[in-house]
């Protein structure tokens, strides 16, 4: 019984605190911006914190949150309803999807870098990705998740064309994204693998050791678009961002990670 009076003599004080702490935080609420939150593909996830830094310099008072993971994981999120503004995926497939379903605001669609993948073995001086391949000479060779990264389908068909897909069938080692693959080579645990050219951007010359970048037909190309989710259409912060991202500034910056560039329109 003791307990229960005590915690009956301290309940009305606890809702007091309560209420006060309510009305004195909703002023500080109405005052501030909720946060924009972009879901963005693993490969561009450093990229698009820099870019997003930048731009909170200059805005003040807006918060960018940025969620990173796989294409394929981020888009069956917002499908099932996570409360994301933005999505910058790593393939054009999954935001168009999202235009056919009615989840994007209207014309709010857009390619915003092109990837560029390589063979990466940070132990060599150069490499001839094809020989490199060939040769063997390695216990694993890392690339994302084919089926939900689209980094990982183009390493896939790069082995394909190469005719070698099944001979090093044994040595491949799927991860969930690029940003994991890129972490078993940076690790040690693979000692060679696809990654996005971005990556290496980040890393000290001294440590990147030598890559190799294949010609991927044009099919094959790795389109990255972003769209504004029209649960945002009428998010000011949200439009503003995804402006900013069409921006001659921000696509000076994205070139310089390790991208290629579509046209601006």
């Amino acid at each position: 019984m003791r307990g229960w009076t005590q915690r009956c003599d301290t309940a009305p004080w606890g809702a007091l605190v309560f209420a006060w702490l309510l009305l004195i935080g909703a002023p500080l609420a109405r005052a501030g911006e909720a946060p924009v939150r972009v879901a963005v593909a693993a490969n561009f996830r450093a990229v698009l914190e820099d870019l997003a830094a930048d731009y909170q310099r200059t805005h003040a008072g807006v918060r960018i949150d940025v969620i990173s993971g796989s294409t394929g994981k981020l888009f069956a999120q917002i499908v099932a309803g996570a409360p994301f503004d933005l999505f910058l995926a790593a393939d054009q497939e999954r935001p168009q999807r999202l235009v056919a379903t009615g989840q994007v605001a209207q014309g709010m669609r857009h390619t915003y870098a092109v990837g560029r993948l390589v063979l990466w073995d940070p132990r060599a001086a150069r490499v001839d990705g094809p020989a490199r391949l060939r040769a063997g000479g390695f216990r694993r060779l890392a690339l994302a998740n084919p089926d939900l990264a689209p980094y990982g389908a183009a390493a896939q068909a790069v082995l394909r064309e190469l005719e070698l897909e099944q001979a090093l069938e044994g040595r491949l080692v799927f991860a969930e994204n690029v940003a994991q693959a890129f972490a078993f080579v940076r690790s040690g645990n693979a000692a060679v693998g696809f990654v996005a050219l971005s990556q290496l951007r980040t890393l000290p010359p001294s440590v990147i050791g030598a890559y190799w970048e294949p010609a991927l037909p044009e099919a094959l190309a790795i389109r990255q678009d972003m769209v504004l989710l029209a649960r945002a259409e009428g998010n000011e912060g949200a439009q503003a961002f995804y402006a900013f991202l069409r921006s001659d500034a921000a696509r000076a910056q994205i070139e310089a990670a390790g991208y290629r560039l579509p046209p601006s329109r």
